[in-house]
């Protein structure tokens, strides 16, 4: 990798590869670059991934197979900005599937323990509205949920649900 701009690094303990093939399958246009492997240097096992290059929505991250020093947590996320709520759904399934957990307005931890921010655009539109009470509204809805709910969010917003 070279030139300007960044490169987001991912520390994962033995996972780097697999979760690596994880993104790129779930990001549409997603690819695997370059693969590299520890050397008898080390510091781990000869011939074992070290890092791994992938690249989604035009983002760069190399996943590094660092150990169990460090782990993730929800002081860092990634925000997908979906265009509807059916873009939406299909992160937030695909992210949640297999051990990642549902969190909170709209964030997830994946199984391997990065934090995600699904964001359907109506629903950020809401909570954005130049009308502060409507705001509120759509805010107050949304911190009771998981999984953004435009819909309930929308009739929040008009006053329709108590909220």
């Amino acid at each position: 990798m070279s030139g300007n701009g960044f490169t987001t690094c991912l520390w994962f303990d033995g996972k780097a590869e697999e979760a690596a093939e994880f993104y790129v399958s779930v990001f549409k246009d997603g690819r695997i670059g370059r693969i590299d492997y520890y050397t008898e240097a080390g510091p781990g096992e000869p011939g074992s991934v070290v890092t791994v290059e992938f690249e989604i929505n035009g983002q760069k991250f190399v996943a590094l197979d660092g150990g169990p020093e460090f782990t993730f947590n929800e002081a860092v996320s990634f925000m997908i900005d979906c265009a509807d709520e059916t873009e939406a759904d299909y992160y937030w399934d695909a992210l949640t599937k297999d051990g990642g957990q549902e969190v909170a307005c709209g964030w997830l931890r994946d199984k391997y323990g990065v934090s995600w921010q699904v964001a359907p655009a109506e629903a950020m539109e809401l909570l954005r509205d130049p009308d502060p009470k409507r705001a509120a509204r759509a805010t107050k809805a949304m911190l009771a949920m998981k999984k953004l709910d435009v819909a309930a969010m929308r009739r929040a917003a008009d006053g329709e649900e108590p909220v």
